[in-house]
């Protein structure tokens, strides 16, 4: 079974953390949702509109060969933290290195520019761009690019897990997925 990392660090944008855990694991992607050393250490984390979650395990936990992907829900708050928190980029460009899948989502992808995995192609939360690489910012919903994948915002949610759920599990999951959300504008 395909396996999931989603960090969710203080300030996460609860809709496309929410929507990540959500749509894997009815695509049949096992999720660990994790929470950051730190002063927040807890597993209860908090997003940027004031919804509190809870996390499965410490980020510390996680070991990187047991995951097929490390997944980023975006907001300015989470995405900070990642990019400031040495355990979570170490982790990106471990991931990276050991050719797994990459994933971040509105302003995320600026955590993974600041670890240097983030692919030459990209998209990201409009104006995010301006922080990391305007000139090959793409102004699509979700785009693919060397096993990096990334996603514009919160309306985009269903459709960056949807992608996701097809690279690590195949189109047949994504599509009963899709249609079983109603998800007709991916």
């Amino acid at each position: 079974m395909a396996r999931a990392l989603v960090p969710l660090a203080e300030g996460f944008e609860e809709i496309e953390g929410v929507t990540i855990i959500d749509i894997l694991r009815r695509g049949g992607v096992a999720v660990d949702s994790a929470y950051l050393p730190g002063e927040f250490a807890t597993d209860l984390v908090t997003g940027a509109n004031g919804i509190t979650v809870q996390a499965d395990i410490p980020l510390a936990n996680a070991v990187v060969d047991e995951y097929d992907i490390i997944a980023l829900p975006g907001g300015w708050g989470g995405t900070n933290r990642l990019a400031e928190n040495e355990l979570a980029q170490s982790l990106l460009k471990s991931f990276k290195e050991q050719g797994k899948w990459v994933a971040a989502m509105c302003a995320a992808p600026y955590a993974l520019h600041v670890a240097g995995v983030l692919s030459p192609k990209y998209t990201c939360y409009p104006g995010v761009e301006e922080q990391i690489r305007p000139q090959d910012w793409v102004n699509e919903m979700v785009v693919v690019d060397e096993k990096v994948i990334t996603s514009q915002g919160p309306g985009t949610a269903i459709c960056f897990a949807l992608e996701i759920v097809r690279q690590l599990v195949g189109e047949e999951s994504y599509t009963t997925v899709k249609e079983g959300t109603l998800a007709r504008y991916c």
